[in-house]
């Protein structure tokens, strides 16, 4: 959101233009610089050579004293000018690089360093209103003339009124182009680099500082310090949208996977209740046939019964379990998996499902999303799964592949570790599968060699 009107923001467009074409213009001179430089080093060396030259073919004694130590002296002040010149024209390239604030993505990679908040606000509508409230003041500084300094003594042709509108101009202009680099620098930070747009809103102060000396024109330091607070709220509030919307598909997938458990219970319960009727009705056929079986009948009739009820028996538990999932919230299954493919050894996933089929989430994990199928190591049933999946994450804390988003639950940690834990926390005969069967991984592998041996 720009601080200024559509007419203005063309201006500011334009101004951005004559700040590239400066830039443009400093890079040819720091070029030319640069030529006049080599070419007095050139020039330098090639007089030092004439010299040594002049030494070897004209005997001394051709010389008079006077004329030597003349020519000597010459030569030495030429040099020393030549030096000076250099020098010189080193620092104003120097000066001039410096001020191009230029930093390729590939640089900005390899050099970010952590970003400290200075804001921890909760939510981002909290930054979004602090930021709105730093571009008010902004606008009050504008709007009463404190953002830029500017000299109260300046005159044209003797005329202080001249003078003093052509301060303020100076004023809106300078102004106005560091509040478009400023606008620019905010619009395009990201984490990558935060660090150099501090720097660019930096530059730009001291470059227009620079500009407008000779009118006494700057950009007062608290105007200054707002653009910086402005950019670094405007970086931690795309942050927070972004952990935002991260905890939005979180719960999101919650919901689902609430949703999927409600229909799998259901599904499970008009299954059960489907036998259960089956049987109920295959009961009352076997009683009334044992009303009427003569004794020699009677006894394989009783074993079908006994049958029946033993499945009725089995049934009457299975609505006990899923009535049981159904109230306690917190049973479910820690589950503990790796994909030696996607991620080598000793990475595991570690999370919790409350499904009653288990494997159908770790199925769901294995999608396109991998190259390869998850391997179970266990597969742990606890009436509180996520006490226990909480024990598990505390433990290896330290040791998570994603230290920026914690709810990614990937470990790089020992299959021998992970028991422990289990051990400490849930139960001592927990069996795992020690070696992962990665059958899809392994068969890849052979057919590789095999492709490559027949090539060769």
């Amino acid at each position: 959101m720009s601080l200024f009107g559509i007419k203005e923001q063309s201006e500011i467009r334009d101004l951005k233009a004559q700040l590239e074409q400066l830039r443009e213009t400093v890079a040819e001179k720091s070029a030319e610089f640069e030529q006049k430089s080599s070419e007095l080093d050139a020039k330098r060396k090639k007089l030092e050579e004439e010299r040594e030259e002049l030494k070897k073919i004209i005997p001394p004694e051709s010389f008079e004293l006077g004329d030597l130590k003349k020519e000597v002296s010459s030569q030495k002040d030429l040099l020393k000018k030549l030096r000076t010149e250099s020098k010189d024209l080193s620092q104003k390239i120097a000066a001039s690089k410096k001020e191009l604030v230029e930093v390729s993505d590939a640089v900005q990679l390899q050099d970010f360093g952590l970003y400290t908040p200075h804001y921890n606000l909760m939510h981002a509508d909290e930054y979004k209103a602090k930021m709105m409230e730093i571009r008010a003041l902004q606008k009050d500084m504008v709007r009463n003339g404190s953002a830029v300094t500017g000299s109260q003594t300046w005159t044209v042709n003797g005329n202080a009124s001249k003078g003093k509108k052509m301060v303020a101009d100076m004023q809106k202009l300078l102004l106005r182009a560091f509040n478009a680099e400023c606008d620019d620098v905010i619009e395009h930070v990201k984490y990558n680099n935060v660090e150099t747009a501090e720097k660019r809103i930096t530059s730009s102060q001291e470059a227009i500082t620079k500009l407008g000396t000779i009118m006494g024109v700057s950009i007062v330091p608290s105007y200054y310090r707002l653009k910086l607070e402005e950019l670094y709220l405007a970086f931690e509030y795309a942050q927070k949208k972004q952990e935002e919307k991260e905890e939005q598909r979180e719960a999101r997938a919650q919901m689902r996977e609430e949703a999927k458990l409600t229909r799998e219970i259901e599904e499970a319960r008009k299954k059960l209740e489907k036998e259960q009727q089956h049987y109920n009705n295959a009961l009352a056929k076997v009683n009334a046939q044992l009303d009427a079986a003569s004794e020699e009948d009677r006894a394989a009739i009783e074993e079908k019964k006994s049958i029946i009820e033993s499945q009725l028996q089995k049934i009457d538990k299975e609505f006990a379990d899923v009535d049981y999932r159904q109230a306690n919230q917190r049973a479910g299954y820690v589950y503990i998996i790796s994909n030696i493919g996607a991620f080598g050894e000793n990475v595991y996933k570690i999370g919790m499902t409350r499904r009653l089929d288990p494997q159908d989430r770790v199925d769901e994990l294995g999608d396109a999303s991998v190259p390869f199928n998850f391997d179970v190591h266990a597969m742990i049933f606890s009436d509180d799964a996520p006490k226990l999946e909480a024990a598990l994450h505390n433990a290896f804390a330290d040791r998570k592949l994603n230290f920026v988003n914690q709810r990614r639950e990937f470990f790089n940690v020992t299959l021998e570790e992970i028991k422990k834990v289990v051990k400490e926390n849930f139960d001592k005969s927990v069996e795992f599968v020690e070696l992962a069967p990665a059958q899809q991984y392994r068969e890849s592998i052979l057919l590789r060699k095999k492709a490559h041996q027949q090539d060769s």
